[in-house]
């Protein structure tokens, strides 16, 4: 049960001085006061002091810039009750071309037909989308982002481990999504270069991010109107064409091994938003239905990820008329690989056609602004130092870091798509299994929390058990991945022994909880906590 305590009244002279706030004061100390039961921290307080970072906060409420880090938000300012919020955030995030991008891999990367590409993208994005939808419920029931919710899990000092790979993923995502931007942007003017491109795009999501979590949800919360709009149109475009190929499906252990490999980078995309689900419903009020918050993301990732997908996979297969020698989609896809697909589809279109690749790929910000945003937020979760940092600021250096890692990667993108896809799986797989399994098994619900601990590390698990099984849930993975560099034993046998099948993800999963669920009771009773 979750200790309350009494709240004498206050005068608004008191309240001010006794509200929690950031220690704004002039010292080398980095604590952070908190004076509530909750821990929960005003808006308002972020500007008390004569400090830089009080002064910096100050300027920032001026231009309504979002001052709140991963300190915990009060009841009082958790006034989002909008589920179309919750589902449009998602939407949008998903209704772009990244995802067509992954439709597009069935064939080119895995050698997969119409009809088995179609299955493994069903029921991968099915699995891969529940705990982005389950610990998104986790916002308006704790008022605590993702990574401040995996202290609970991991620990306060393993914890920074898991921050270091969101950071990692954040920023891969970002490089990747803009990667595919540029792409769009070269195959309507080949005379744009590919980081002209990139340029453009992590400049516009930066531009949206920079203000913080109401206006990237009021910018998702339209973007995905235009952007459905081209997507049905290249839809319409493509059925009236005729040049959709039924590749027949494949059979035998290649075959399998190829379903798995693919469904691992589609598990990967779906899944890829878990480790920062949290971030974008913390303003909802604890009152919200968790069923609804529930059922609101997963149609907002759902709807996107399975049409998009589906018509990467469809628009992929007219590259496979004929001889390829006079095939334009063939042509396109070589020339500027997904920007050069979608213009084929368009093409019969002449400037209007153009007119709707650069809608698809201005699109691309509405997939970055989670990355952006949640990584200044994970960045304050690595320490006391990192937190005085205002979440703007790393929004910024986050923004120039996935700027200088695009602009080299453009002319790998597949390959390193593919291969990012399918790590992201690996390790989201391991936290997702340690999360469930300690919320189910040992906190009972959500009813097991004690909120107000985020910042007491002494009152927190020790992260033992977590770490151990996450190290174990890397050498599940180790056995089961199948990628260019490494195919595991278990891996070989679950496809042709040359290139095997990926299983990486599942037996990672598998490992970290069993492991998990042993451990985390003696852990319990060494430490009391």
């Amino acid at each position: 049960m979750l200790t309350k305590f009494a709240k004498p009244f206050r005068s608004s002279n008191e309240d001010l001085e006794k509200t929690p706030q950031v220690n704004n004061a002039d010292s080398n100390s980095n604590d952070v006061f908190d004076n509530s039961s909750d821990g929960a921290v005003p808006g308002e307080s972020f500007e008390y002091g004569d400090s830089l970072y009080a002064k910096i906060q100050r300027v920032a409420g001026k231009f309504n810039i979002e001052q709140r880090g991963v300190e915990r938000v009060p009841d009082s300012e958790r006034t989002d009750k909008s589920y179309l919020n919750v589902g449009s955030m998602w939407l949008a995030a998903n209704m772009v071309v990244s995802s067509f991008a992954i439709g597009v891999l069935g064939k080119s990367a895995f050698s997969l037909g119409f009809v088995d590409s179609i299955l493994v993208c069903l029921f991968f994005n099915l699995l891969g989308v529940m705990t982005v939808c389950f610990f998104s419920c986790f916002g308006p029931a704790f008022g605590l982002r993702q990574m401040v919710l995996s202290r609970f899990w991991f620990g306060w000092w393993p914890v920074k481990f898991i921050a270091v790979l969101n950071i990692i993923a954040c920023i891969g995502w970002s490089a990747a999504n803009a990667i595919v931007g540029a792409q769009l942007l070269n195959a309507v003017n080949s005379s744009v270069p590919g980081y002209a491109g990139i340029l453009i795009i992590v400049f516009c999501t930066l531009l949206v991010t920079f203000s913080g979590y109401k206006f990237v949800h009021y910018y998702e919360y339209w973007s995905w109107i235009p952007t459905t709009i081209v997507f049905l149109i290249v839809f319409g475009m493509f059925a009236h064409s005729g040049d959709f190929v039924n590749i027949p499906m494949g059979v035998g252990i290649s075959e399998m091994g190829s379903c798995l490999s693919f469904g691992s980078t589609v598990y990967g995309f779906a899944t890829g938003w878990t480790s920062y689900a949290a971030d974008y419903t913390v303003y909802q009020p604890k009152t919200q239905s968790r069923r609804l918050v529930f059922f609101a993301t997963w149609l907002g990732l759902v709807i996107p990820l399975l049409f998009t997908q589906f018509l990467g996979i469809a628009v992929m297969s007219a590259t496979a008329m004929g001889d390829g020698v006079n095939n334009k989609y063939a042509l396109g896809y070589a020339a500027s690989s997904n920007g050069g697909l979608l213009a084929a589809v368009l093409d019969p279109l002449g400037g209007f056609g153009k007119f709707c690749l650069v809608i698809l790929a201005l699109s691309i910000i509405a997939n970055n602004c989670p990355n952006i945003y949640s990584v200044g937020l994970t960045l304050q979760v690595l320490g006391r130092g990192t937190q005085r940092v205002p979440r703007f600021i790393w929004t910024f250096l986050a923004s120039c870091v996935s700027l200088a890692i695009a602009i080299p990667g453009y002319s790998h993108f597949e390959t390193v798509l593919e291969n990012f896809m399918s790590l992201i799986a690996y390790w989201l797989a391991i936290y997702s299994a340690i999360a469930l399994v300690d919320h189910f098994a040992f906190r009972r619900g959500f009813g097991g929390y004690h909120p107000e601990d985020y910042e007491h590390a002494d009152k927190l698990p020790a992260g033992i058990a977590a770490s151990v099984a996450f190290v174990f849930g890397v050498v599940g993975v180790v056995v089961g991945m199948s990628q260019t560099w490494w195919i595991g034993p278990i891996a070989h046998h679950a496809g042709d022994p040359s290139y095997g099948g990926d299983v990486g993800f599942e037996l990672g999963f598998a490992f970290s909880a069993l492991v998990y669920w042993i451990l985390r009771p003696i852990e319990i009773r060494m430490t009391g906590r």
